[in-house]
């Protein structure tokens, strides 16, 4: 299994839209990757590693699918609309990490 994390440093001032993120996003993203995409995921950051400390991420994004090869051809065919939709819920330029899921 591949998970795709797409992730929104913590940057103080910065804007970020959960409500837009969660509810319009996530789910045109689903939809655009269609089956390629197995499932999406969000994480809401709440702290850093040490008490009081903020975290790192505000966001982290996951997009999971059955192979690297099918979730790349799916976001070409659709990255302009996908990628001109983040100013709608952030100002923070996001990371992308890709993975491969193993299980322990």
């Amino acid at each position: 299994m591949i998970k795709v994390s797409v992730m929104y440093l913590n940057t103080p001032g910065a804007r970020f839209d959960f409500d837009y993120y969660c509810d319009k996003h996530m789910p045109l993203v689903k939809a655009r990757l269609g089956a390629a995409c197995k499932g999406c995921a969000v994480d809401k950051g709440l702290a850093g590693g040490e008490p009081g400390t903020p975290p790192i991420y505000v966001a982290i994004g996951h997009v999971f699918g059955e192979s690297l090869e099918a979730l790349q051809a799916a976001h070409e065919a659709h990255a302009t609309e996908i990628m001109g939709d983040v100013a709608n819920f952030t100002d923070i330029t996001p990371s992308f990490q890709v993975n491969e899921m193993l299980t322990v």
